[in-house]
């Protein structure tokens, strides 16, 4: 099986298996070896009608479900971990240790879009750093930087 398969099979195993990422409607898609992430726009998304803007909330979580995915996409942590409902091997994951966002405009009710970059990656810690943008990429509504606990080897 090739690298490429590999990776597209690991990241159809992660949304299948995270039901949030399909409740959120959150999509990725791989170009080369650049993990690109999609928040469509919904109205459930929004926070604050009057302006209208998005929740931070919602800005938040996909973040730091971009940074997560980038790890796995990266296949920094691949082990065993567990079996699936169906008895497939399920590998452990990273613990999410903390998350900082820096917002930076508001988030319009359009379409939102991520890229995250793995800038240390360890055997026990992992740091990712994840940017959103609506339009253009130089103008981001909000920056997160992620820290993980990697799962054990031998876990």
């Amino acid at each position: 099986m090739s690298e490429t398969h590999n990776r597209e099979a690991l990241l159809e195993r992660l949304m299948v298996n995270v039901p949030y990422l399909t409740f959120m409607g959150f999509e990725f898609e791989a170009e080369g070896d650049t993990l690109n992430a999609k928040m469509p726009y919904r109205s459930e998304l929004i926070g604050n009608p009057s302006v209208p803007a998005l929740h931070g909330g919602t800005i938040a979580a996909f973040l730091e479900v971009t940074a997560f995915m980038t790890l796995g996409w990266s296949r920094i942590w691949l082990g065993d971990g567990g079996r699936s409902a169906e008895g497939e091997v399920w590998p452990s994951i990273p613990k999410t240790i903390d998350l900082t966002i820096d917002y930076m405009r508001s988030g319009k009710p359009q379409d939102t879009f991520a890229k995250a970059r793995i800038t240390r990656a360890g055997r026990r810690f992992a740091t990712v750093h994840a940017t959103a943008w609506q339009g253009e990429p130089d103008r981001p509504i909000a920056d997160a930087m992620c820290h993980f606990l990697m799962p054990r080897r031998d876990a």
